[in-house]
């Protein structure tokens, strides 16, 4: 496969999207703050650059403000081509607050906002959330969205953080679900133990996040003494350090940053490539979501150098080696998604 046959997936029958999507959760105020002044030109830089997919959700501060004028911004820049697809896939969340009884009209508000916020007509995508499995007014939530995809406001319906027993009770009563978003990486296989084998059968794609561990997946951390509290300065970083502490310690994590490093000289590329193209090549994965801190720091020359990158089997069993020794986060956590219930 060439370089640039990678960089897609055939997402849905009418859906193509990027295998490296931008999420936006960095502008969520969970990582400093962010300069729309330099935040917007960063999107359209990233979309001239071919990174035209973003995930992102209602609750990330102004990431939904954001892509409705990034839209407005790209249209005005094309001028009369604007009347043609713009070539942007966006990909939001609804994350409801925990409710005794979901109504159409929770439902039907919600997604209008995210429509006005994102000044499209349809969602490319909506992914649900649910907090707590007790409460099945999931199911009544789910039914209303797929309303609403009827209805041409939703084009596809998707999860974030089900876990396979909750997926799987989803597709038997009848939705049509295209994606499920879940954490994976090297340090997080979780999906490998019950949901990978039930997206396969059911034909539902993984979109996966913490594929880098919020930036600890890279050349930046190796050799580096384990940080302490006052050095996790983001939402992210404080995050995956608790992942890595789980998986097998800081330890550890030195010596798979090496194995990685190893093999990424080999290559020609960087830890980050390594990492990201390991969990591309996984079953059921349909792409990678990676953080993009819009105004502060770009790495999507670096990204792209991914989709030219094969991993052959000496490099597999290297990096296998490593996480034989490390903890079952399944053991530990339970499946995807359970940290958060």
């Amino acid at each position: 496969m060439q370089p640039d046959e990678q960089r897609q997936i055939q997402f849905a029958s009418d859906l193509r999207i990027q295998r490296l999507l931008n999420g936006l959760w960095q502008v969520s105020g969970a990582h400093g703050a962010i300069d729309p002044r330099q935040a917007l030109p960063n999107m359209l830089a990233l979309h001239a650059a071919g990174f035209t997919t973003w995930d992102l959700a209602d609750h990330y501060g102004p990431a939904e403000d954001f892509i409705g004028e990034f839209r407005r911004q790209l249209a005005a820049a094309r001028g009369p081509a604007a009347l043609a697809p713009l070539g942007v896939q966006a990909f939001t969340k609804w994350v409801p607050p925990a409710t005794p009884r979901m109504t159409r009209p929770i439902v039907a508000e919600a997604i209008a906002l995210s429509r006005r916020r994102m000044d499209t007509e349809s969602l490319d995508l909506l992914q649900f959330h649910w907090w707590d499995y007790a409460n099945e007014q999931y199911l009544v939530a789910l039914d209303y969205l797929a309303e609403l995809q009827q209805a041409g406001q939703i084009k596809h319906l998707a999860l974030t953080n089900f876990d396979t027993a909750h997926l799987q009770r989803i597709l038997e009563h009848g939705l049509p679900i295209v994606s499920n978003q879940v954490q994976y990486s090297l340090i997080d296989r979780r999906p490998e133990v019950r949901l990978v084998p039930l997206c396969q059968a059911r034909q539902v794609w993984l979109l996966t996040y913490g594929t880098l561990c919020g930036g600890f997946l890279s050349d930046r951390y190796l050799d580096q003494p384990e940080p302490g509290r006052g050095a996790l300065t983001t939402a992210s970083l404080k995050k995956y350090k608790q992942m890595i502490d789980a998986w097998g310690g800081w330890g550890l994590f030195q010596q798979l940053l090496h194995t990685l490093k190893g093999i990424a000289g080999k290559h020609n590329v960087s830890i980050a490539n390594v990492a990201t193209r390991y969990i591309l090549d996984k079953p059921a994965v349909a792409g990678v979501i990676v953080g993009v801190r819009l105004g502060l720091s770009d790495h999507h020359a670096d990204n792209a150098r991914v989709f030219a990158l094969q991993l052959d089997a000496s490099d597999l069993e290297q990096i296998d080696n490593i996480l034989s020794r490390s903890n079952d986060l399944y053991a530990i956590i339970g499946d995807c998604g359970d940290e958060y219930r």
